[in-house]
């Protein structure tokens, strides 16, 4: 049975190796490939220091599937008078766990959490595949944000 569970910082050793090895999935790298010294001890740090809940799911104690919520605050307006916002953010299960309903699970415990905090908004940037569950959950297409990158 499968067991899906909020992540606390004794969780550090499972956030990281579910985090990597998504990384390491959804772009195609190989097994062996060695990921910078920023991007894991920066990963570690957002899990233990920022303001974010991951949901894990686990299998008999192994991490099959985690999702994340990154919590944000701007200036309040109108349609969002608290100014809380979220994002959902590297919503993943492994491939032979996939089409069990895993993935919804986990991003409807993020929703009710995200709304308990007082959030107004969820954004998210969806993949073609996950695109018919965010849909499904009332997730709907905005043309409101224009994105600048740092080049």
């Amino acid at each position: 049975m499968i067991e899906y569970r909020i992540a606390t910082n004794d969780d550090i050793e499972l956030l990281m190796k579910s985090r990597l090895e998504m990384l390491r999935i959804v772009n195609g790298l190989a097994d062996d490939y060695v990921f910078s010294d920023e991007i894991v001890s920066e990963s570690r740090d957002y899990f233990l220091n920022g303001d974010q809940t991951t949901v894990l799911a686990l299998d008999e104690g192994e991490v099959i599937g985690c999702a994340s919520m990154s919590y944000m605050r701007i200036m309040p307006t109108f349609s969002h008078p608290t100014g809380k916002r979220a994002h959902l953010m590297n919503v993943y299960t492994r491939n032979e766990y996939r089409r069990q309903g895993i993935a919804r699970k986990m991003v409807e415990m993020l929703i009710d959490e995200t709304w308990k905090r007082g959030a107004t908004e969820i954004s998210l940037d969806a993949t073609t595949m996950g695109r018919p569950l965010y849909e499904s959950l009332g997730f709907t297409d905005s043309t409101e944000c224009m994105v600048l990158t740092r080049q």
